[in-house]
């Protein structure tokens, strides 16, 4: 496939934040959605704010977004070293596009991801095809 995703969670008590007697039904559909990914070849790699700092430190785009913008950031999703997410969990359809696993004719997928806090961290918004303000 030549792509590589790298996901830079905040603090979680483990490496997908699905354990404990409650969890998140966004962070287990995205644990479901980077399986899926996996079996399809796609390489992913998962960094835990509070299991790997180093991952954070040693990577100058994730460090200074969490220098101006803190926690709130993340996680922060690169594509190739490429940001394609900032501040929520993207959708499978997303993750499929940004992957190359389907081309879609029509256009590019502008999906808001959820809770994204500004559009993929370019602090912009977008339309998508039925003209609301979403996420590029």
């Amino acid at each position: 496939m030549g792509i590589e995703f790298e996901i830079f969670d905040p603090a979680m008590c483990c490496a997908t934040g699905v354990c404990g007697p409650s969890t998140d039904p966004a962070l287990t559909q995205f644990a479901a959605d980077l399986d899926w990914l996996r079996r399809q070849g796609v390489a992913v790699r998962r960094y835990n704010l509070s299991q790997e700092p180093g991952a954070f430190a040693g990577h100058t785009m994730v460090r200074v977004a969490l220098e101006r913008d803190g926690e709130k950031a993340l996680p922060i999703i690169l594509a190739n070293g490429v940001e394609v997410s900032r501040a929520g969990y993207p959708t499978r359809a997303m993750l499929t596009r940004w992957a190359g696993l389907v081309q879609d004719p029509v256009g590019p997928l502008t999906s808001t991801p959820t809770k994204i806090g500004g559009c993929c961290g370019q602090g912009g918004q977008s339309k998508d095809r039925k003209g609301s303000a979403g996420c590029c």
